[in-house]
């Protein structure tokens, strides 16, 4: 298909820049084949049917982006910023740097309080691999202690991430570190919300999948067969696996909470729709025509034109219908993409 049977105009003012507080008082725009219906993320309860089974996403957001000084001998320090996008396990990560092509292997860079790294080597594609001088808990903690939670482009935030932002941009179900953005559907749950869902009877299950920056590039090819999609790390365990065949199994419904959640479950799905265990990268791209093997209701943000997630949500509900559903998004004045309003999607093709 062309990209461009992906766009629509989406005036500036509808993409948030905050979230809702609380956050469960975001609108839930209920998209059926009949056409859309306004909800608020409050109403998920109601639309979820007893044994239903909720998938979440609880990779935890780390703060990614760094700020730090280059050194090299017999050159001037320079003041960089190293945006981190995927480890590489140990003390390695690849990373896009500000002002990249001033950066060489071997230029140390400087975080503060001692915590430094090191400049590996410059990719083709413009990225560059940074080796830190620690690795594990110890990384971990420096980078709470020196980094900004990666805040993506399009919010407007002119001295960068704040506190507010360490707890609005992390859902509370966070546990597995790894995501460089948030799996963002999931910033909606409150515990009060988590505990209607649970209420209602519905199971929760929590799988994996690390949100990469890739999740903002661009799609710079005509046509969707020509697009390269970035990889992520994701896994299902064995249980979780288990637990998912045995309520599929009982005509109960699989109800992704994200599209990250619904890649990773995807990903692990046999053409048969059984869910194995899964460890491991995947660069799964769906767009229209995609059979969904496991996932049979979303739970999502709205997303940015061309983009590879309205791409995917369009493979779920139908690319017409969803046209539809964000026309009437804008009209109504629904808020846009990372701390923006919800979607709960019925499937294209009915599947329970």
């Amino acid at each position: 298909m062309r990209v461009d049977d992906f766009d629509f105009d989406l005036p500036r003012r509808c993409i948030a820049d905050r979230p809702a507080v609380p956050r469960d008082a975001a609108r839930l725009l209920h998209v059926t084949a009949d056409g859309p219906v306004d909800r608020g993320m409050r109403d998920l309860p109601g639309l979820l049917h007893p044994g239903d089974v909720l998938v979440v996403n609880d990779s935890r957001v780390i703060p990614a982006r760094l700020h730090g000084l280059r050194t090299r001998p017999g050159v001037d320090p320079l003041r960089v910023e190293i945006m981190l996008h995927k480890a590489e396990g140990g003390p390695r990560w690849r990373a896009f740097a500000r002002p990249g092509k001033r950066l060489k292997p071997g230029d140390a860079v400087d975080f503060g309080g001692g915590f430094r790294g090191e400049i590996a080597d410059k990719s083709p594609d413009g990225d560059i691999g940074v080796i830190f001088d620690r690795e594990g808990a110890a990384l971990a903690a420096a980078l709470e202690r020196c980094g900004e939670m990666p805040l993506p482009p399009y919010i407007h935030r002119p001295d960068g991430a704040d506190e507010r932002d360490r707890t609005d941009y992390q859902t509370v179900y966070a546990r597995e570190d790894g995501s460089v953005a948030a799996p963002t559907a999931g910033l909606h749950f409150t515990p009060e919300l988590l505990a209607a869902v649970d209420a209602r009877g519905v199971e929760r299950i929590a799988v994996t999948l690390h949100v990469g920056a890739g999740t903002f590039l661009p799609v710079k090819a005509e046509d969707t067969a020509d697009h390269v999609m970035h990889s992520e790390w994701g896994t299902v365990s064995a249980a979780a696996a288990d637990r998912i065949n045995a309520a599929r199994a009982a005509g109960r419904r699989l109800v992704a909470v994200g599209t990250t959640a619904c890649r990773i479950l995807e990903s692990a799905a046999g053409e048969d729709g059984r869910v194995r265990a899964f460890s491991g990268e995947t660069a799964i791209f769906m767009t229209p025509g995609y059979r969904f093997r496991a996932v049979d209701r979303l739970v999502t943000n709205f997303h940015l034109p061309k983009s590879t997630l309205f791409m995917l949500v369009s493979a779920f509900s139908g690319l017409a219908r969803m046209k539809t559903a964000y026309a009437h998004a804008i009209a109504t004045g629904y808020r846009f993409y990372s701390y923006g309003d919800a979607c709960f999607l019925e499937p294209e093709r009915t599947q329970g």
